[in-house]
């Protein structure tokens, strides 16, 4: 059974707006099921196959001739060249729709559409399933346990893998393929120790130096390793709240994976019930709080404007919703499955003081079904953040 896409009405919008459309994410994240479900009439080409990669680079115009419209082009940062010749045609044409770009490396693909396509091409990013759409495909997971152990990457769901089998396979197939091939990274050993070492970090405030002592490498090869991460799409970087009237706020971004199954497995998890009560629960569950409204608002086509804020007295809010420069919602991350009237305290202390922000714009998300709302804000069950993301990003 095939899990419906949250972002399949903002590309079908895209379509009737630019010529090109841009879907990027993690490899195997179903970027490509999602433009063939989208765009069933348009031929598909791919240049994962060596065949049509050497046609391509044999003769470019002839091949643009055969393949002339209305084409999904399946992992085109493997032939950064095409975003020129695209360039030429549909310069030529007002027509929109025309072209779907689809790729697993996100950094590579805007380079192209930088060089070639700016202003001609929509950008989707497409992250792993969220629980929202495995919800509305009658796949949810059985409970928030297993949720945290699996993740989203859906031939988990479509194809009834185990996450310890699928995890491990997905891992050395990113490193052997997009890390060594692709980015030009030599010490594979090195970097799945820098990736395990990362997922043990999920839902901490980024210390490079540290990561990189631990790790055995450089700090420049920490940094560059970090920014091939996030650019992939494996991991997300939440910045700290900005206020020019205090000068005692954290300046440094702190660190989620993106898939909590991804990094339970790097972690060493192997089985939900380790999450019921373990050390790793708070930091997945932080990590599938943020990650949901983060694929809320990508799934929207929207930028979002996320930051934390924690001040030299180590008060913190762990999620703040912003329009431009304004704090529009504070959201508070329990992983308890029990409420308690405490969860609400560092809110009340310091939403409206430091932030202005006034209870009805006030939240906990705890790991409960129970929702409830109280004068110091709203209470909201682990499974329904993303339809409260969606409001909060209004």
């Amino acid at each position: 059974m095939l899990i419906q896409r949250n972002a399949r009405p903002a590309i079908l919008t895209a379509a009737r707006e630019f010529p090109v459309i841009s879907i990027t994410g993690p490899r195997q994240c179903g970027k490509t099921t999602l433009a063939r479900m989208t765009f069933p009439d348009y031929e598909y080409v791919s240049f994962e196959n060596p065949d049509t990669l050497q046609a391509f680079q044999d003769d470019p115009n002839t091949f643009l001739q055969v393949h002339g419209d209305h084409v999904i082009f399946d992992e085109a940062q493997r032939v950064p060249s095409l975003f020129s010749y695209l360039q030429e045609i549909v310069d030529s044409s007002r027509q929109t729709g025309r072209f779907i770009i689809t790729g697993s490396q996100n950094f590579l693909m805007m380079k192209a559409i930088d060089q070639s396509l700016a202003g001609r091409v929509a950008l989707i990013s497409l992250l792993p399933l969220s629980l929202d759409e495995l919800s509305r495909s009658d796949q949810r997971p059985d409970s928030l346990e297993e949720w945290l152990f699996k993740g989203g990457y859906p031939r988990i769901y479509d194809a009834s893998i185990a996450p310890d089998r699928y995890y491990p396979n997905y891992v050395q197939t990113y490193l052997e393929r997009d890390i060594r091939d692709e980015l030009g990274v030599r010490k594979l050993h090195d970097f799945s120790l820098f990736l395990q070492l990362c997922a043990l970090r999920t839902g901490q405030q980024l210390n490079i130096s540290s990561l990189a002592a631990d790790a055995g490498i450089s700090f420049n090869t920490a940094k560059e390793w970090l920014s091939v991460l996030e650019a992939s799409g494996i991991i997300y970087l939440l910045q700290p709240y900005f206020s020019n009237r205090s000068k005692s706020l954290a300046k440094t971004p702190k660190f989620y994976f993106v898939d909590t199954g991804l990094a339970a497995n790097l972690i060493g998890i192997r089985h939900a019930d380790e999450l019921a009560l373990g050390q790793y629960r708070g930091p997945l569950f932080e990590t599938y709080v943020v990650s949901e409204v983060l694929k809320a608002a990508l799934e929207k086509g929207q930028t979002p404007q996320l930051s934390y804020w924690r001040d030299s007295r180590k008060r913190e809010i762990d999620l703040i919703v912003q329009h431009g420069l304004a704090p529009v919602e504070a959201i508070e991350v329990k992983s308890s499955a029990t409420y308690n009237t405490r969860y609400f305290d560092m809110l009340s202390s310091v939403a409206d003081t430091e932030l202005g922000i006034g209870a009805d714009s006030r939240a906990v998300v705890y790991g409960g079904t129970d929702s409830l709302r109280t004068r110091q804000g709203e209470l909201v069950p682990y499974d329904q953040v993303h339809d409260r993301a969606l409001e909060w990003l209004e």
